[in-house]
């Protein structure tokens, strides 16, 4: 359902029944500034600190109040289901969401579309797509081939004797981790059987995969696990860049740090540098500010035209590009290197 007008629009029906009662009546943006809400999986992730400051930085260039909310942790729904009803409260004009679970923050989302309130989805995509008004995210599963492709190139023959684990976020089938699992293992070689599991538990490549929540702590406590369940393992795949350094963590404590590839997606300025120091081999670089400004610029722009992303042809899903980082480059994988992700990245 595409809602047809928003609170301006909801303002102007009112003033239009009340024109002969009430006077001076606010109708549109040049009188109230409109009301954003940022709504992210957390708080302390280094990607959505960046997402948040971009979207106050975009907002205050803009002219509109933005209020940010945040999860306690990866997986927290419920403080994202109850910042959708603060924002409906507020009246706010669009809601920029992160969701940790799509599916089960669909009624809520439903009910703020009815309202007129426009939803744009961040980062993760919700199934279907036209559960909201637009996405603007990274290709995850691209994100997630381009560090597969790079670390089985980079492995040469022994790619074969691969012994993979796969260091996961919350651990369920949510959209963008299944996309980036099955991205990593599709460019590394390995067919996905079930599109809509994260990987096949029967391939023998696969040594053993474990929640992290994205946290660093996460990170290091899945894998000091793995590693007492499977010493052989010799490719990591994390989450994010945060569990990737967790996991280079235990590795170092255990002595192994040489003998296994980490790899992972994020693009912040510490996971860069963590390239840049060997630490990690290879991360796919997001631009979560430019997820941030593109969602504040659409909510603006639904605020003064009506207009909304899915309006347009091409727009409800915006790719908001993705680049392999590595200061060891492999032919046929398009890549830039530390130097130049160091100018780019965030955080």
């Amino acid at each position: 359902m595409e809602p047809t007008h928003g609170v301006f629009g909801r303002a102007r029906l009112i003033c239009g029944l009340l024109a002969t009662l009430v006077a001076g009546c606010i109708t549109g943006p040049e009188d109230a500034e409109p009301v954003v809400g940022l709504i992210t999986k957390t708080e302390d992730n280094p990607f959505f600190v960046a997402m948040r400051e971009g979207a106050v930085e975009r907002a205050r260039e803009l002219g509109v109040e933005l209020r940010a909310f945040a999860g306690r942790f990866d997986g927290d729904t419920d403080a994202q289901v109850r910042a959708i009803e603060s924002l409906l409260a507020a009246d706010a004009t669009g809601i920029l969401i992160t969701p940790s679970d799509p599916a089960a923050l669909l009624d809520a989302v439903g009910r703020a579309r009815r309202t007129g309130v426009l939803v744009i989805a961040l980062d993760t995509p919700f199934d279907p797509p036209g559960a909201v008004d637009g996405t603007f995210a990274t290709d995850n599963f691209r994100a997630g081939e381009l560090i597969g492709m790079w670390a089985r190139a980079s492995m040469g023959v022994s790619a074969a004797d691969a012994r993979i684990a796969t260091l996961d976020g919350a651990g369920t089938q949510v959209t963008v981790e299944v996309l980036r699992n099955q991205g990593f293992l599709n460019g590394f070689g390995i067919d996905i059987k079930d599109p809509d599991r994260m990987y096949d538990e029967d391939d023998p490549r696969i040594a053993g995969s474990a929640a992290t929540m994205g946290t660093e702590e996460g990170g290091r406590a899945a894998m000091e696990r793995l590693m007492r369940d499977d010493p052989g393992i010799n490719v990591v795949y994390a989450i994010n860049e945060p569990a990737a350094a967790g996991a280079y963590g235990a590795l170092l404590g255990m002595g192994v740090d040489d003998d296994v590839l980490v790899v992972t997606i994020d693009g912040g300025c510490e996971g860069v540098r963590g390239v840049a120091a060997g630490e990690i081999g290879a991360t796919a670089m997001q631009y979560p500010v430019r997820m941030a400004s593109l969602g504040v610029e659409a909510v603006v722009e639904y605020a003064r035209t009506g207009r909304t992303p899915g309006n347009t042809p091409g727009l409800d899903f915006h790719d908001t590009d993705v680049a392999l980082v590595t200061d060891e480059p492999v032919p046929g994988v398009p890549s830039i290197r530390t130097e130049q992700g160091l100018s780019e990245c965030w955080g």
